[in-house]
């Protein structure tokens, strides 16, 4: 462990934090073949940026990325910026030499997304590691679910319902902020929380989606605009200057999987009392899984090998010391919190970055080709739901 792993983090928003804390927990629970030193946080407002990086730890600041994804004494390129900026930083850093984490989605384009792999498949012939953080992967649960299937034991995956509801955009008062601009953002609600949904259940069954039919919705089509632009919540006070919302606010789509299952998916962030609502449940003919964040250490399974008196879904308190990444934290039953999947993946990252082989690559996933095919599914539910202009309406029912 005497060997550093020096970190840039690029961004000092939400997940800017969620990242250093990250960084900074990983080595001091697991063993790791190096150590994460926080060597720069850069932002685009030097105060802010400079009080951020005393309470975070880092040793040093600055307000333009391209000033230190070139820098010798940097292993390490942590994008955590809107989704316009991904591919910029990532390429420039990915030519440097450096071994990128980039937040999710991508990129907001599959142009862009199919040009990070490229860049991503020739940075790792010379041993350079690049993944893409859908956190959601190291939840001990939804990794003891993946386990479960690939275990065989829901045996034909049939059917796939995945659920993503916040609440946060329900007061059509709540001020605009970057999330809300296409531009920015590349998508909504579709790409800020039901990427992760796409991710996880492509993820745990181990099929790709190959066919989607979508509905995309916005309710608020303008929001007020603060002087200080906020990440969440929040209320504007009347009249503040009006900007268009360029995104959707709720989707639902339908999917087909490579492998037959019917996926039936929904994500809002207009979902009234579900601050962070993200379900999946899978059935097979053998047995189903179901997962619910808001109860994150706990996974539902059901064997349909039971005998017939004993059948019912079951819950596993996923915090044995046999779960995925569970034993290096609390004895058993005192449970993991959101912040931990961050470290989990942080963990993963620095053992694929210092090992050698493909088994310790193979833990540097989602790969960035992995978070294209979850663009490639974003894009196809956009152009299904831009294709269904037209309103069929039920006979005999008036709208």
């Amino acid at each position: 462990m005497d060997k550093p792993v020096r970190v840039a983090v690029i961004g000092t928003g939400f997940m800017g934090r969620m990242h250093a804390q990250a960084w900074r927990t990983a080595h001091r629970f697991f063993d790791l073949p190096g150590t994460p030193v926080l060597s720069v946080l850069v932002g685009t407002n030097a105060e802010r940026t400079a009080a951020a990086a005393g309470r975070w730890g880092f040793d040093e600041t600055a307000t333009d990325w391209r000033s230190v994804v070139g820098r010798p004494d940097i292993d390490v390129v942590d994008i955590c910026t809107p989704g316009d900026t991904h591919a910029e930083i990532a390429l420039a850093a990915l030519a440097a030499g450096k071994h990128v984490m980039c937040e999710k989605p991508l990129a907001n384009d599959v142009a862009d997304a199919d040009r990070m792999v490229a860049a991503a498949g020739r940075a790792a012939t010379q041993g350079v590691v690049s993944m893409c953080g859908f956190s959601y992967r190291r939840t001990p649960a939804l990794s003891l679910a993946r386990r479960l299937i690939e275990d065989g034991r829901l045996g034909e995956i049939r059917h796939v319902r995945a659920q993503y509801l916040q609440d946060w955009l329900s007061d059509a008062e709540a001020p605009f902020t970057w999330r809300l601009d296409k531009e920015r953002a590349g998508s909504g609600t579709l790409g800020d929380i039901g990427a992760h949904s796409i991710d996880t259940a492509q993820w745990l069954t181990g099929d790709r989606i190959d066919g989607v039919s979508a509905t995309l919705r916005t309710f608020a089509l303008t929001r007020p605009v603060l002087g200080e632009q906020v990440g969440l919540g929040g209320r504007a006070h009347e009249g503040a200057e009006r900007r268009h919302v360029s995104v959707d606010d709720a989707v639902a789509f339908t999917a087909a999987f490579s492998g037959g299952a019917l996926g039936v998916f929904e994500a809002t962030r207009m979902a009234t009392g579900h601050r962070n609502s993200n379900r999946i449940e899978i059935n097979g003919d053998r047995g189903s899984v179901a997962f619910d964040f808001r109860s994150m250490n706990e996974l539902d399974f059901y064997d349909a090998a039971d005998p017939a008196g004993e059948q019912g879904f079951r819950r596993i308190q996923a915090n044995e010391a046999e779960h995925p990444y569970a034993g290096a934290w609390w004895p058993p039953g005192h449970g993991l919190g959101y912040e931990h999947l961050f470290t989990h993946q942080v963990v993963d990252f620095v053992r694929a970055v210092a090992g050698d082989g493909v088994a310790h690559r193979e833990l540097a996933s989602p790969t960035f080709a992995d978070a294209a095919r979850v663009q490639r599914v974003l894009a196809a539910v956009e152009s299904s739901a831009a294709r269904q202009s037209v309103y069929t309406p039920i006979e005999g029912v008036s709208r």
